[in-house]
């Protein structure tokens, strides 16, 4: 179970029910989730893969689940990787979540009518990224937001191998209950292999938190004083590369959403420049949460560990030029010493927490990663420097601007793909 303490600058929502009776707590939980959604529409958004389709030992477990809830008043479904066929597969899969109180649907980014929409945005010089996660989210979000029948949205991946209804409930609920009036909460939990019995979560573990870290410390020694609050803000995160999280669609459409690996942090940094932080939670999804591993590709820059590392540096290093803070190769040299230092003595406390909870601890192979991540911040920085346009895709406010009948553009060619028989 959980512990009880307050970071300060987020407030952090414990799995303290696990002390009681869980059956009792999901069933009052969805309770109180029904009763939320006649005043406000809560609308789930699942980024996937058609790749995912063919895992159905674990794709099959989310979908039932999702299926038996009944707070839910649409699923949009941001489908990436498909051909036409493949597409009305998907649609066919999906359409058991269909019911007579929500609407199912799915958004084909890789369809004609989606580029028509891309193309016309592009037209008015404003970025779309590339084919990714964050486009996909982006363009259902669009969808979403063009509706306007949803008041509060949630967001996660299709490839969560412990996945349970109870997860999705914990992650709305802070967003939906009005008691709350928190406009964002992201979700964490622990990353253990019940097969390895050993620790996941090598990026956040080894580098987001130790450089986040690293660099709080270094911007406070320097009197870079809003920077350092910055650093401070997503160190209060327990998992700042969870990809599951709730929002107002209020805020939502304001959001720059990242179409690279960058997606997660930059999201929590849009956050806290629109939103005041006692309206930001994080809460404790599931006691274990597993998915699918990425290699760390230690040659390939463009694939794997390597490309998520380079991405996320990327950003925070983007943002610290943005805010004025000098960066050059003496500069980053600093950095990169700093971060390793500090690393080093997060391996340590990691490894002390896995002796006591009996769990296979491989010091030589985490001291090995930690090297890899210094060299791929050096990457990062190489390829970060000069003007550079940003990996952010403008929130659907700007598009909506500049192009008022987009989302009408867009709903009349999600709708002609999902309409029964269509032939896209």
């Amino acid at each position: 179970m959980a512990d009880f303490h307050q970071e300060g600058i987020v407030t952090t929502l414990h799995a303290l029910y696990e002390a009681f009776d869980r059956d009792e707590y999901l069933k009052n939980l969805e309770s109180r989730l029904e009763e939320y959604s006649t005043h406000s529409k809560i609308s789930l958004l699942l980024p996937c893969l058609y790749s995912e389709l063919q895992n159905p030992e674990v794709l099959d477990p989310i979908v039932n689940d999702i299926g038996r809830v009944r707070y839910l008043h649409s699923i949009v479904v941001a489908l990436g990787g498909a051909d036409h066929e493949q597409f009305i597969e998907a649609r066919d899969y999906f359409s058991k979540l269909r019911a007579a109180d929500r609407d199912v649907k799915i958004v084909w980014v890789d369809g004609p009518g989606m580029k028509e929409v891309l193309d016309r945005i592009r037209e008015k010089e404003i970025s779309v990224g590339v084919a990714g996660k964050g486009q996909s989210a982006w363009l259902a979000l669009g969808y979403i937001l063009g509706r306007e029948q949803a008041d509060v949205i949630a967001l996660h991946d299709c490839d969560i191998v412990t996945y349970d209804r109870l997860l999705l409930g914990r992650l709305i609920e802070p967003v939906a209950n009005p008691n709350n009036d928190f406009e964002f909460c992201k979700g964490y939990y622990a990353r253990i292999s019940p097969v390895e019995r050993a620790m996941k979560g090598r990026v956040t573990r080894l580098f987001v938190v130790p450089f986040v870290d690293a660099m709080m410390k270094i911007m406070r020694e320097r009197g870079f004083v809003e920077l350092e609050r910055f650093f401070h803000y997503h160190r209060s995160f327990n998992y700042p590369l969870a990809g599951e999280f709730s929002f107002t669609a209020y805020l939502a459409r304001g959001l720059n959403i990242a179409y690279d690996w960058g997606l997660e942090v930059s999201t929590l940094s849009e956050v806290y420049q629109k939103v005041i932080t006692k309206k930001i939670a994080q809460v404790d999804l599931a006691p274990n949460y597993e998915h699918k591993h990425q290699e760390m590709s230690a040659e390939n820059a463009g694939k794997g560990l390597h490309r998520m590392v380079v991405d996320i540096a990327k950003f925070y290093l983007n943002y610290m030029r943005s805010h004025g803070f000098d960066l050059d190769d003496a500069m980053i040299d600093m950095i990169l010493h700093t971060y390793y230092q500090n690393a080093l003595s997060f391996i340590k406390s990691y490894s002390d927490d896995a002796s006591v909870n009996d769990l296979v601890y491989d010091r030589y192979r985490e001291e090995q990663a930690v090297n890899f991540f210094r060299a791929f911040l050096w990457t990062a920085w190489e390829q970060s420097k000069g003007p550079h346009e940003s990996t952010q895709i403008p929130s659907w406010n700007r598009v909506f601007y500049s192009l008022p009948d987009i989302y009408d553009h867009l709903i009349h060619v999600v709708n002609e793909d999902n309409r029964a028989g269509g032939d896209g």
